[in-house]
């Protein structure tokens, strides 16, 4: 699906579209939206992913991408930080934090200092919410429900982030590369 030219007019007229709106993706990652997209429904209608284009529109994609990109940051809040212990490292939140670093730097310009706060601040979330009971000061931040961590755990494995591409070192750095940006020792 890739190699075609519908794709790849898919890709340049949804990043021109996300650029008309002010928000910044890297290409690889608008790339498998797409193709993740028109893949699901041609499954849906059950036709061929070559009728299924037909159904696309990169400005609405592209308007949904950026609503979600609004809704993320309207939801961040400084308020409340503490000391929370580190998830495990096959944690899927954390390959979704991962596979967030590229489309980061290409966001930021290539802010360094901005990506490793964002996934400083992350990772204190996902390992909060992993090790609530062993956060020392965590008590007050629970509501009457407290968190639900199989939950939580459900959702973000039903973005299906691939575990094992984001701990791949070589797969990581190619979509580090792919964002226009790397990271080079001098």
């Amino acid at each position: 699906m890739r190699n075609t030219k519908a794709f790849k007019d898919a890709v340049a007229q949804t990043l021109a579209e996300l650029a008309r709106l002010g928000v910044t993706k890297r290409p690889g990652t608008v790339a498998d939206v797409i193709e993740s997209n028109v893949s699901a429904v041609a499954a849906q209608l059950g036709i061929q992913v070559r009728s299924a284009w037909r159904y696309f529109d990169a400005a609405a994609l592209a308007e949904a991408i950026a609503r979600q990109q609004k809704e993320f940051e309207d939801s961040s809040s400084e308020a409340g930080v503490g000391q929370a212990p580190m998830p495990p490292v096959d944690n899927p939140e954390l390959a979704v934090i991962l596979a967030g670093v590229p489309d980061s730097l290409a966001q930021s310009g290539g802010d360094l200092y901005s990506v490793i706060i964002n996934v400083a601040v992350n990772a204190w979330m996902a390992g909060h919410i992993h090790g609530e009971d062993g956060c020392v000061g965590c008590e007050g931040s629970r509501g009457p429900s407290g968190h639900d961590w199989n939950d939580r755990m459900k959702q973000i494995t039903t973005m299906a982030p691939d575990i094992t591409k984001w701990f791949d070192r070589d797969q990581w750095t190619a979509a580090l590369h792919d964002s226009g940006f790397s990271v080079e020792r001098r």
